[in-house]
């Protein structure tokens, strides 16, 4: 059985929150999917990594000027969205902090997914064209299977959603229905 890991990209209020800074009308439905990919993994007790964009307040980020100042941390838009994060206490629920859109570049996420012996990992989350897209490319770099459940990611900008998606189907690993992804966690696919 092939040793999977769920990613869960940026399930912050930034995105969800409907007043938060980045949120976007379609943003909503990524939550639905997202939520029955980590019920899965939790059942199965996989690995789940729950990844934050987070940045310092007052302190130039290089991701600026091309974004706004954003996900400072200590305000609501840098926080989780109501129900996501590891549950306190679950030592297969890790946090990783970001300041970039991979979840990968300059963070232990590589070397943990090793140490676990990863071999495959299921991404989700927003914004499908920016951090999910850098994410899986980096995770294809690192030599993981990647795999990317299409109703559990989307964009404000769909166009580039869907071009994502066909890049990484063809480029860097499977883009799949949420069941396919579910069944990967649950070890029966």
């Amino acid at each position: 059985m092939t040793s999977t890991a769920l990613i869960v990209i940026d399930m912050q209020n930034a995105f969800l929150h409907p007043q938060g800074e980045n949120a976007y009308p379609d943003a909503a439905a990524v939550i639905g999917p997202v939520t029955q990919l980590i019920e899965a993994a939790r059942r199965s007790e996989r690995l789940i990594v729950f990844t934050l964009d987070r940045h310092r307040a007052g302190v130039p980020d290089f991701e600026q000027p091309k974004l706004p100042v954003h996900g400072v941390q200590g305000t609501m838009d840098a926080d989780y969205f109501s129900g996501f994060g590891p549950r306190q206490g679950a030592a297969r629920e890790i946090e990783i902090v970001k300041r970039r859109y991979s979840a990968f570049f300059a963070t232990e996420l590589g070397i943990l997914l090793h140490e676990h012996r990863i071999e495959r990992v299921v991404i989700c989350g927003v914004k499908t064209n920016n951090c999910v897209r850098a994410t899986a490319q980096d995770a294809f770099a690192w030599g993981f299977e990647v795999v990317v459940p299409r109703q559990a990611t989307n964009s404000n900008r769909p166009y580039l959603a869907a071009a994502s998606l066909e890049d990484i189907d063809r480029y860097m690993g499977s883009v799949v229905d949420l069941g396919d992804a579910l069944s990967m966690l649950a070890g029966t696919a």
